[in-house]
């Protein structure tokens, strides 16, 4: 999906990939992140977003919810990370990453609020009453205030399979008047959906989703009740090109993940301001049948990947079509339309999410100078291995 792009682009990590697999420093099934050009793409994507006055939460789950890119993008400015589950903010919090929202996608854990509330998030994002009544107890007993932000839904609305949830707008009115009333140790700040922008192929362009309209109407109904609505959070495209999207759609927050790498869909048909930094690295392990087969581990099955660079070197290799494996398999193997030297590296780049992997993360500086050096490897989970 981005292999065109990054050898347009970023011809050096794919160079670098190639050595680091060939002299043995790294494994196949590796996923080698050029952290310079990464670090570089999330600076202009902040200098745009405070222009704008557009909040951003980073968002690192697709990285492997690695905590040393997230100390990275703190000491750059970023207020702190978005988790997407309780085990992303338990990584987060051994690091002392500071956590700006927490529980969208996934709520915090009945077991696991008191910790979570107590490690001073910025914002907890709730799609039940039982988990605000939850979060409120917890914050009277530690004494604090807590800040919450709504997930809201329409009958219109898209949500993907897997994320289904959200308190409707017709519940808001009576909702907003029992939080005031009965849980005084949060306040609503906000209100999020997913997804609120789309890349569309057919427009060539970033749309917003009937999530986003729901998204306005709820801030509207908040504030109507009383509320200072402080946070319009309208994720998913998040990049630099998206922020004026946002902002002229009336949101205000942001949460780029895969904008910070320069591979959400749009950035594979455009030439955006973030430039592709992110390879997939493995190797032939045997023919088959007239295909060759590398080894997998790194699959996700919204991937979109189409071809694969299979050689020893940036100055020899040859472009081949890779076979995915079907989705109702384990991705032991990736297929390549052609027979090949086993032992050969391939390398891929396409639409990842390698926290629900079993890939390792090689992190890669050091390339703007032609001085690629590995400065730490991690499992898809974010502990260094």
């Amino acid at each position: 999906m981005f292999l065109e792009q990054t050898l347009k682009r970023n011809p050096e990590l794919i160079k670098a990939s190639f050595e680091l697999h060939q002299s043995g420093q790294i494994q196949p099934d590796s996923y080698v992140i050029d952290v310079d050009t990464f670090l570089d793409n999330a600076s202009l994507m902040l200098k745009e977003a405070k222009e704008k006055e557009i909040r951003l939460f980073f968002m690192l789950k697709q990285a492997g919810r690695n905590p040393y890119l997230a100390r990275k993008l703190v000491e750059l400015g970023y207020e702190g990370a978005v988790v997407v589950d309780y085990k992303e903010a338990k990584v987060m919090m051994e690091h002392q990453i500071p956590i700006a929202n927490v529980g969208h996608l996934v709520q915090i854990p009945t077991a696991q609020v008191e910790e979570i509330v107590a490690y001073r998030p910025q914002m907890i994002t709730v799609y039940s009453e039982e988990k605000i009544c939850q979060i409120h107890q917890a914050a009277k007993k530690l004494g604090l205030f807590q800040e919450i932000i709504l997930r809201v839904t329409s009958d219109s609305d898209m949500i993907y399979s897997g994320q289904t949830a959200g308190f409707h707008l017709d519940v808001l009115k009576d909702l907003a008047e029992r939080v005031k009333t009965q849980y005084p140790c949060v306040r609503i700040a906000g209100v999020t959906s997913f997804p609120c922008f789309l890349y569309e192929e057919t427009a060539h362009d970033l749309i917003p989703t009937r999530n986003m309209d729901t998204v306005k109407q709820a801030a509207e109904i908040l504030k109507e009740c009383g509320f200072q609505v402080t946070i319009i959070d309208a994720p998913s495209g998040s990049c630099t090109y998206a922020l004026n999207k946002i902002r002229e759609m009336g949101g205000n927050c942001a949460e780029p993940g895969h904008g910070l790498s320069g591979t959400t869909p749009m950035h594979a048909d455009h030439v955006l301001e973030e430039i592709p930094c992110v390879t997939y690295v493995s190797e032939i392990s045997h023919n088959f049948k007239k295909h060759a087969y590398c080894y997998g581990g790194g699959h996700y099955r919204r991937s979109h990947v189409k071809s694969a660079l299979v050689g020893t070197a940036f100055d020899h290799f040859t472009e081949m079509e890779v076979i995915p494996p079907t989705n109702e398999s384990i991705d032991y193997h990736f297929g390549l339309t052609k027979e090949g030297t086993v032992g050969d590296t391939v390398i891929m780049a396409f639409r990842y999410q390698i926290f629900v992997t079993r890939s390792d993360v090689v992190l890669l500086e050091g390339l703007k100078k032609k001085k690629p050096q590995i400065v730490g490897i991690y499992d898809s989970m974010g502990k260094k291995l």
